[in-house]
């Protein structure tokens, strides 16, 4: 066999690592993909937990706001319940003067 025989031999190992780096490759982007779909996953799983918990933030900033008006009419409340029992008192010195 003359120089054709070589040349065909080199071509013939090419090719074979060629198939082998191939197969690599594919397993490669096989786990990518796996490992994609985990991300993916995670990624919606974190997106649903950011939805509750903002939902749980604004129930909150609403029962927030609730309790400060109803601690504001408390405080008023008494508030004017402190002036009139002052009121009176002073008017209980003065007619007792």
């Amino acid at each position: 066999m003359g120089k054709g025989g070589a040349y065909v031999t080199v071509a013939a190992n090419e090719v074979a690592e060629l198939r082998r780096r191939n197969g690599e490759l594919e397993r490669e982007m096989e786990e990518m993909k796996k490992e994609m779909v985990q991300l993916w996953r995670r990624a919606v799983v974190a997106e649903e937990a950011e939805e509750r918990l903002c939902s749980q933030l604004a129930e909150l900033e609403v029962e927030s706001l609730d309790q400060a008006r109803e601690y504001e009419s408390r405080i008023y409340f008494l508030v004017d319940q402190i002036s009139r029992l002052s009121s009176s008192s002073l008017e209980v010195v003065v007619t007792n003067s």
